[in-house]
């Protein structure tokens, strides 16, 4: 019935559905978002989980259904050039006084890919640069309150935590804030400004994520501005002050690109963001807006950084250092700390998985718990980039492996898939090239990560050191995910003695193997460490070796028990400190 309507008015309506969609996406977000709070409270961490997922799928959800819409009410006009050019400006005024216009441009952005599968960009079609650098309006409320220096850092302490108003009361507040403002005094007196800081600023909103809450805030002082977490949580006698933190690498890992996202319930994301990057400047803004859930505008976000940088430097791709992988080729650039990396064509043997299978797993661990083990992702379609930037030995390699993904014309490369993540340096490069007391720590890490992924329900199947990384903090992270699979699908098994001398040196297993059964017995053979490490490994690790240690694990995980793992090292909790 629209094909007797004029391409202005058609543009009209289409680019009001696109902004109602919108509007409907953003408002489900924030029903879920302030729900966490009551399933906090309450310790509901199977409906906190849920709620999470849930939140997860919204955004593809309702941009599918769109599409759908659009293409109906389009027609023969569906890709109309014209009819998109004046879409755009229609809707780029429908945004303008919204507090979250770049997260509306992101989802119409979403909806026109959808449309043009398009190569590259288009700046006709899509919000390449966003049409406001900043806010067109005021501020409804201030993302942060303010507090004035108080007679005691314990009573400032107070202050704060009874400002935000939870259903249920704190475990022991006079004890939480003393321990807490202990740590805050000692602290600043290391920094030399624990007499001279002037005021504390925290973001009205909670951050919620698993099984805590955090309070984020900053010190402010004429010298410098000092990061505040205050990290609660909820217990059957009341909500209790875990730990601080004050340093900006703590503050990193909290906010890590290894983490699930935060459910935080705010009305202006750009004033939250621009907070966060005042107490960790190193952190991309995309970062940020991913931390806070918003990975759709985080992933715009990254490529218009990546495009700045492609700007401001002449530098190549490069094949990425460290062990080829029989799975994905990987590539990368020196000075841009991120890898791309891209499915082949086939596998080697003995690799027994599809393109899909692989696709899978990826699109597991964006909806799991990263547990601070696992690298987020983004995925790209169809992304072009200049031709000069590939070194020939990569070209090469891109066209031997992956011919099928990536196009090369005279003058761009178009790659038709890639995943991007950030940069880590493979484990097995560190632990080469690290001294020794910096390897032996990073093999400890080696095991903590391993522990970890297992009590989020991950078993990742490779466990060669290639297939993990070191971060810049000097965490070890999980990066290969092609035989990743869920603790609860496995079989562990102790390994059958053989019965003959032939059994026992044979190159094969005797003994049946089933399609998920795993031998913990034998990881040794494939953990790659060399003495001493490896004696520094099983000294504080050995029981990985040990099927009781899985199924222990696994038992708890069926019983619908959600482990705790915390984003801060064990001795940073409050109730382990002195006194």
């Amino acid at each position: 019935m629209n094909e007797h309507l004029t391409d202005s008015r058609l543009a009209n309506l289409a680019a009001n559905a696109i902004y109602h969609t919108f509007d409907e996406y953003q408002q489900h977000f924030k029903l879920i978002t302030r729900q966490v709070q009551r399933r906090f409270e309450q310790q509901d961490w199977p409906a906190l989980q849920a709620g999470t997922a849930t939140r997860l799928d919204l955004y593809t959800t309702l941009v599918t259904r769109i599409v759908a819409e659009i293409s109906s009410m389009l027609g023969e006009r569906l890709t109309n050039t014209i009819v998109w050019v004046s879409m755009k400006a229609v809707y780029s005024g429908l945004i303008a006084d919204r507090d979250d216009w770049e997260l509306a441009e992101t989802f119409y952005n979403s909806v026109t890919r959808r449309i043009f599968v398009t190569v590259g960009v288009n700046p006709q079609l899509e919000f390449i640069a966003t049409d406001f650098a900043t806010p067109q309006t005021c501020a409804s409320q201030p993302v942060y309150r303010t507090y004035p220096r108080a007679a005691t850092t314990a009573e400032l302490i107070a202050t704060v935590l009874l400002d935000y108003p939870f259903g249920v009361r704190y475990q022991a507040l006079e004890r939480d804030m003393r321990r807490a403002a202990d740590v805050i005094e000692a602290y600043l007196a290391e920094l030399g400004i624990a007499a001279t800081y002037e005021r504390v600023e925290m973001v009205c909103a909670v951050f919620y994520r698993n099984k805590a809450a955090y309070l984020v805030g900053r010190i402010i002082s004429q010298e410098q501005t000092t990061p505040l977490v205050l990290a609660l949580l909820s217990t059957p006698d009341g909500i209790s002050v875990d730990a601080v933190l004050l340093r900006e690498a703590e503050v990193n890992i909290l906010f890590s690109f290894t983490r699930s996202y935060f459910h935080v319930d705010i009305e202006r994301p750009y004033d939250l963001v621009h907070f966060l990057a005042s107490i960790m400047p190193e952190k991309r803004i995309a970062a940020l807006y991913i931390a806070i859930g918003y990975h759709k505008h985080g992933k715009t976000e990254f490529y218009r950084d990546l495009l700045r940088h492609l700007s401001q430097t002449q530098d190549t791709f490069e094949i990425a250092p460290g062990e080829r992988g029989m799975v994905m080729t990987v590539f990368t650039m020196p000075s841009y700390d991120v890898v791309f990396k891209i499915i082949k064509d086939w596998f080697s043997p003995p690799k027994d998985t599809t393109r899909q299978a692989v696709m899978d797993k990826y699109h597991l661990v964006f909806k799991h718990d990263r547990a601070g083990r696992l690298i987020d992702a983004h995925e790209f379609e169809y992304l072009k980039l200049d031709r000069q930037r590939f070194g020939e030995a990569l070209l090469t390699e891109l066209q031997r492996v992956a011919a099928n993904s990536v196009v090369v014309e005279d003058d761009h490369v178009i790659i038709k898939h890639v995943y991007v993540e950030r940069r880590v340096t493979p484990l097995d490069v560190y632990l080469r090239e690290a001294e020794p007391a910096a390897a032996a720590a990073a093999t400890l890490e080696f095991g903590n990560a391993i522990k970890d992924l297992a009590i989020s329900n991950i078993f990742p199947g490779d466990m060669l050191l290639k297939n993990f990384g070191v971060t810049r903090n000097g965490r070890v992270v999980f990066y290969d995910y092609d035989e990743l699979s869920l603790m609860t699908t496995c079989n562990f098994k102790h390994m059958p003695e053989p019965t003959s001398y032939d059994e026992e040196i044979a190159a094969e297993p005797w003994y049946a193997v089933g399609e998920n059964d795993v031998f913990p017995e034998e990881f040794r053979y494939f953990l790659g460490l060399r003495t001493p490490l490896r004696d520094v490994f099983m000294r504080s690790h050995g029981e990985i070796l040990t099927v009781d240690f899985w199924q222990q694990i696994q038992a708890r995980l069926n019983a619908g028990e959600v482990i705790d793992i915390f984003p801060y090292d064990s001795s940073q909790r409050l109730s382990q400190l002195p006194g």
